[in-house]
């Protein structure tokens, strides 16, 4: 708590936040125009961020980021087919009646 005649610092700047200019998020005191996407610099409100290593991202940035790469870069990358002798070959092939 800031002692008689000071005011919270901003988490990105440092400098005093008063009360008309504060935004209150991820825990932290922010101005409003330093309260903005570590990757693309867009403004953000407060419960529209997302965070990570303690900076604010919106949703667009944090899912091109730290979201899920590529199709089939999951669990299951690569056991769905294979190659062999230049022919892509399902490992799946016994059970293609199925589908």
């Amino acid at each position: 708590m800031p002692r008689f005649g000071g005011a919270p610092k901003c988490h990105a700047c440092e400098k005093s936040v008063y009360m008309a200019e504060e935004v209150k998020a991820l825990g932290k005191v922010w101005h409003k125009t330093c309260f903005k996407c570590n990757g693309c610099g867009k403004r953000l409100e407060s419960g529209s961020e997302s965070e990570h290593d303690d900076k604010p991202y919106c949703k667009n940035c944090y899912g091109k980021r730290f979201g899920p790469k590529g199709i089939g870069g999951g669990a299951t990358a690569g056991c769905l087919q294979t190659e062999e002798g230049g022919a892509t070959i399902s490992k799946f092939k016994k059970y293609e009646h199925l589908f």
